[in-house]
């Protein structure tokens, strides 16, 4: 469901305004500083503004990693020492921004949801995750200070594989490999969930267990949303000339292409499964409620003639010839035991019982 009065400060506002429309303003914010090159590694954590100043071309590559973005002095003042455009920063604290890339001159900016998986109550946490890549430095904007590049970050640290020998157009690459990677974590968990409640549910159908079907298929959109942008995100890489983005480096956002589609693929499988999960569960409810329905009316039916001989010798007439009969009434209870049995074998031949 959208939520406009998130959206309701932007209302009237010129292009551009720097306006916090998120909800995580519970934490200070936090800054880390990663630079390496083939040789060379170096971390820190960066506790003022000031100290983030703009990139040298060292030879380095230079990963700053911002936890928080409800700091709109801290947005600004990071726009300006790395020359970003206001509609960029914009989009940076518009964390309900669809996921996309945009390519400027001097640097790309791209807009992701990274979801994480809570396994205490079995839910999806999204956040957005904003992206700013320069020649040699990668600023990356997170909500929260939780996220999934720990890995990421031991192979820099570890120099393992190409990360440390490639340029910040790989370090995109890779945070974005990552987060599509971790996709498959969700689409996992999401699949124990439903092949779990579809057991439950051929076994005993009820509404708990349709309650968190229901639950299951708002998650499965939740991943929907974030996954669907982002193949076209995936693809405005192969089709862009930006200098930026190595040509070398353009058969691993291919792999990106392939990853997305697998997922995506899997959110659909998913989704028609938790739809027929729901069919089913109103299916089973559809059949008993028929055979309780079937039962019901067989009955009535059997007690529709017997009723109607009990009716015609409750009358209180004087003159009706069976009443001086002597054995009248056990003639009439055999007619209708006989009139009882007849229909049970009726009923049983034409497979109604």
């Amino acid at each position: 469901m959208i939520n406009l009065k998130r959206n309701k400060a932007k209302i009237g506002s010129p292009p551009g305004s720097l306006i916090f429309n998120g909800k995580n303003r519970n934490h200070d914010i936090s800054i880390e500083h990663i630079a390496y090159s083939s040789d060379e590694y170096f971390e820190e954590s960066i506790i003022s503004i000031e100290e983030i100043n703009p990139i040298p071309d060292s030879g380095k590559i230079h990963w700053i990693n911002l936890n928080g973005v409800h700091n709109t002095d801290l947005i600004k003042n990071i726009g300006e020492k790395f020359n970003i455009h206001k509609l960029v920063l914009e989009d940076v604290l518009n964390t309900h921004q669809r996921p996309k890339v945009d390519f400027y001159n001097e640097h790309i900016f791209a807009v992701i949801k990274m979801l994480i998986y809570n396994k205490e109550d079995k839910s999806i946490d999204s956040e957005q995750v904003s992206i700013i890549a320069g020649s040699n430095y990668l600023i990356s904007f997170q909500e929260k200070t939780s996220d999934v590049f720990d890995s990421l970050r031991k192979r820099i640290k570890s120099a393992i594989g190409k990360i440390r020998t490639f340029g910040s157009d790989y370090l995109l690459y890779a945070i974005l490999d990552i987060i599509i990677d971790n996709y498959f974590i969700l689409l996992e968990n999401l699949g124990e969930e439903v092949e779990k409640h579809e057991t439950e549910l051929i076994a005993k159908a009820n509404k708990n267990i349709l309650n968190r079907i229901y639950y299951l298929k708002r998650e499965n959109l939740l991943l929907r949303n974030a996954v669907w942008p982002v193949r076209e995100l995936v693809l405005q890489f192969e089709k862009t000339d930006s200098p930026l983005i190595k040509k070398k480096n353009l058969i691993y956002f291919r792999d990106l292409y392939d990853h997305t589609i697998q997922v995506i693929d899997s959110v659909e499988i998913y989704r028609d499964l938790l739809s027929g999960l729901i069919e089913l569960y109103y299916t089973g409810t559809g059949n008993k409620t028929n055979e309780v329905m079937k039962v019901l009316t067989i009955i009535s039916t059997i007690f529709i003639p017997l009723t109607f001989i009990a009716g015609i010798y409750g009358m209180n007439f004087k003159y009706m010839p069976e009443l001086e009969w002597h054995w009248a009434y056990f003639s009439v209870l055999g007619l209708m035991m006989a009139i009882l049995v007849l229909m049970i074998w009726f009923f049983k031949r034409k497979k109604w019982l």
